[in-house]
Parts: structure tokens; C-alpha cells; sequence
């Protein structure tokens, strides 16, 4: 899109409301992250936080003042890095759940598979993440 041209109101609106689509949608999967094995939280919540900000400061507001999910939140937007615990305790517990859930599914080979991949894959983006330097 050309800067130069204005955005009109109805595009405008247009663009919030899929940011907030697409907060939501991170929001959620950031949510089922916490309970199923090799989705990962932390890269979720960042994303619905950021799609938040740009397009609902309501919603933002409501993520930074979560008892649960607000300091990840607060962290992140001061400092644009986790500390190095942070994402050795996420990919460590990713790692617990993928395996406990690929021994529970033994003898369905795809489904192991379909696990082992995802759990590769959260692990690979949280440890895209930068690290915090000491």
C-alpha cells in the first residue's frame, strides 16, 4: 500500500478488526499452548499482545494487567528478549509433555510423528527467541 495514500476509515477499521481476528486466534492458541504437548505459550501471547496494541489498546491493556500472562507481556515490551531460564523451562517442559504424549500414543507411528515435529518446531520458535544478555 502506498503511504502516501490515506487510509480511509472503512480500511482502517477493516485492518483493526483483523488484527484483532489475529490477536484473538494467537491469544487462543497461546491458551491451548499451556495444556497440549509441543504448542508453545510464550511466542502466542507475544503475537496477541502485539496485534493488540496495534489495533485494540482495551485488549492490550487487558493481556499486561493478567496476573498470569501480564508479566510475560510487561517483560517482553521492555526488554524484546526472555531470560535464559525462561526458555530453558519452556522448551524443557514442551520436551516432558511431547515425549509423555508419544509414549502414550505408541503403536500409531503418524501420530508420534505428528507430536515429535510439533514439539521440534515450539522448540525451534522459543529458541528463535533473542536471549536476554546477564
Amino acid at each position: 500500500m502506498d503511504p502516501r495514500i490515506p487510509r480511509t476509515s472503512r480500511s482502517l477499521a477493516l485492518h483493526k478488526a483483523l488484527l484483532t481476528l489475529a490477536g484473538s486466534v494467537a491469544l487462543g492458541l497461546g491458551l491451548l499452548g499451556v495444556i497440549l504437548p509441543g504448542l508453545p505459550t510464550t511466542p502466542f501471547v507475544l503475537l496477541a499482545a502485539a496485534c493488540f496494541a496495534k489495533a485494540s489498546p482495551r485488549l492490550h491493556q487487558r493481556i499486561v494487567a493478567n496476573p498470569l500472562l501480564g508479566p510475560m507481556v510487561r517483560d517482553w515490551e521492555a526488554n524484546r528478549s526472555l531470560p535464559l531460564k525462561v526458555k530453558q523451562i519452556a522448551i524443557g517442559s514442551m520436551a516432558i509433555m511431547v515425549g509423555l504424549s508419544a509414549w502414550h500414543f505408541a503403536g500409531r507411528p503418524w501420530l508420534q510423528g505428528a507430536l515429535i515435529a510439533l514439539g521440534v518446531i515450539g522448540a525451534v520458535v522459543v529458541g528463535r527467541i533473542p536471549t536476554r544478555p546477564k
